[in-house]
């Protein structure tokens, strides 16, 4: 009998591997989709202005038309994020092994009962935020797709004006849209050209305003509250999917379907306001959350026992076959924690706002080499990287044959992305790994094993192909003061070391110092600084004691904005203010319930 060929061995070997596996193909590959599906939204999602960037801006708008960077000044790239020092890597793993050892030891002794009780009122109170939040993303995307701001077609851009419900086009060079046709479909490109009954084309139009309404809701109470927030119907519609959802899960049971839903919402929140912000202070992160996995993964069974026992969104769930020995119909799932998401999540985004960076650091070199700066640095203007992902669908760019120097760029959202590239793949080649290593052995795996290096090798060895290390080390994602506001913010914050960074933990566990604290302005003197009267001159009774106010925009035209009202007042003075919800206001003169306040929360 003839021997086997060691390649023949190691090809069957390998078939045979394939045959055990070939059941559990769809659960992997629903594994790696959740996994990578919160990097990507979360990371496009951190997108901000970067620091070789001048800040964009306020433009007039347009007469008619709808402004297509409306909700991204006033509500995008307005997220504060928490930047994370060097001290923060020995500080990280410490905690979490303190706070995993508490865990199983409230497990071991006094049962998970309790403690799944009252973590899930826990998560089921911060998941409420970040659903909302989450939902309302989601929702804005679907309402792009539908409704654009603009779409392209005929060789012609066209943007919507909806107080005459249709759509006017504007040739691609930019030409004066007047003259031209216009399309009355509210409905974007090869959709527009469905014939439509008017009374069809009018409720879809309809639909299309309620999508886009804001409103912005201001509450007052007098010497405790004063806030005001931008709402819109996409809020509200998140509430009304989220509140019964995390109701559900709480009160009634727990789905995987559902647990996966405040997973990702959980990832989406966190990796937006989270981040290191050099590449250096995320590959130490990394690192000791390297070392902490792998010794409480292989060397305790802390990891395993709490992630197993606690039923808590703090993991993703999916439905896998039965495995050898049960029954067809038992309920069998994977499990993957939301750290193996996050933590390489962190250094994703970095590496998305890092080629943000080098974008417009390209950018300005091209505009100093054209105003002839030599080597001087000009920063280009900003334009918001987020969102617009149904219109970029719709509109169909052309790149142009020169560098543009000034917005709008045509490829502001859709900006070269090689080190975002190269982590994702890194990514994707880590939890492959993890996944071979885990079905050969029988055995959980710790994943950032095998992530952080894939995520770490990727990144850095591009910067060596690309011969951007120095850029890579030198590069910080730490935010930037205007200089407009660098009087007020020296006014209100204390004195900082330069090049200090204060870690997270400090900032939470660090006490104010004494004279730090000042007091706060009481609603006299801003009152003062509106109309030059003071409340403490005025009866009792004409305070304003509590007010909950509800203010819709009105489209005005271009010439009526720049026209000077009578009082030499700025057009924001005479916006309307509907009153809502009032207590004792019957004596209140109608000046003092328009009065705009300047503070803001």
């Amino acid at each position: 009998m003839d021997e086997v060929s060691p390649f023949a061995e190691v090809l069957g070997q390998a078939i045979y591997q394939f045959t055990l596996i070939k059941p559990l193909l769809p659960t992997y590959g629903h594994l790696l989709v959740s996994a990578l599906f919160p990097i990507y939204i979360g990371a496009h999602a951190s997108l901000s202005k970067p620091s070789s960037a001048a800040k964009s801006p306020k433009k007039s708008q347009e007469d008619g038309y709808e402004s297509d960077t409306e909700e991204d000044e006033s509500l995008g790239d307005t997220h504060k994020m928490e930047s994370l020092a060097p001290s923060d890597a020995l500080m990280f793993p410490l905690t979490a092994g303190l706070t995993l050892g508490g865990l199983y030891l409230v497990i071991k002794y006094m049962g998970a009962d309790l403690l799944n009780k009252i973590l899930g009122y826990y998560f089921s109170q911060m998941g409420m935020l970040f659903a909302i939040a989450f939902l309302k993303d989601c929702f804005a995307v679907i309402r792009s797709f539908f409704f654009p701001r603009k779409y392209s077609g005929s060789g012609r851009i066209w943007k919507p004006k909806p107080a005459e419900r249709v759509f006017q086009g504007a040739r691609d060079d930019g030409s004066s849209s007047e003259s031209l046709e216009v399309r009355h479909s509210p409905l974007p490109g090869i959709l527009g050209a469905i014939p439509l009954p008017h009374t069809v084309r009018a409720a879809l139009w309809t639909c299309r305003e309620v999508a886009y309404w804001r409103a912005r809701l201001r509450i007052h109470v007098h010497r405790l509250l004063h806030a005001e927030c931008w709402l819109s119907v996409l809020d509200l519609l998140s509430v009304a999917v989220a509140l019964p959802a995390i109701g559900y899960f709480t009160f009634v049971t727990k789905p995987w379907w559902l647990t996966n839903f405040l997973g990702f919402s959980f990832c989406y929140g966190t990796l937006q306001f989270m981040s290191p912000s050099t590449f250096i202070t995320g590959s130490l992160i990394l690192g000791s959350l390297f070392v902490y996995d792998i010794y409480f993964v292989y060397f305790t069974p802390l990891m395993v026992t709490v992630a197993k026992t606690l039923d808590v969104p703090i993991k993703l769930l999916f439905p896998r076959p039965a495995g050898p020995g049960e029954a067809p119909d038992t309920i069998s799932l994977a499990m993957l924690g939301l750290g193996d998401i996050i933590i390489p999540g962190m250094m994703v985004g970095l590496a998305l706002r890092f080629d943000l960076y080098l974008y417009y650091k390209r950018k300005g070199m091209h505009k100093a080499q054209a105003q002839g700066n030599g080597s001087d640095i000009v920063k280009p203007v900003y334009q918001s990287a987020m969102g617009g992902w149904g219109e970029r669908f719709w509109t169909r760019s052309v790149t142009p044959s020169e560098p543009e120097l000034e917005p709008p760029y045509h490829d502001a959202r859709s900006f070269p992305k090689p080190y975002f590239t190269a982590s994702i793949v890194g990514y994707v080649l880590g939890m492959l790994a993890t996944l071979v290593v885990m079905q050969i052995f029988d055995h959980p795996q710790p994943a950032l094993l095998y992530l952080v290096p894939g995520v770490l090798l990727s990144l850095w060895g591009t910067a060596l192909v690309r011969k951007e290390v120095h850029e890579m080390w030198e590069f910080s994602d730490a935010e930037e003061e205007d200089e407009d506001s660098s009087v007020t913010d020296a006014e209100t914050k204390e004195p900082v070391e330069a090049g200090k960074q204060v870690s997270l933990f400090s900032r939470i566990f660090s006490a104010p110092k004494e004279g730090s604290e000042r007091p706060p302005k009481s609603d006299e003197a801003n009152d003062e600084s509106v109309d030059g009267k003071s409340d403490k001159k005025e009866s009792p009774e004409k305070l304003e004691l509590f007010t909950i106010s509800l203010y819709h925009p009105r489209k005005r035209e271009t010439s009526k904005l720049k026209a000077p009202t009578e009082r030499g007042q700025s057009p924001e003075d005479d916006e309307n203010w509907a009153l809502v919800g009032t207590a004792e206001r019957d004596a209140e003169p109608p000046a003092k319930r328009l009065r705009r306040s300047p503070r803001q929360h």
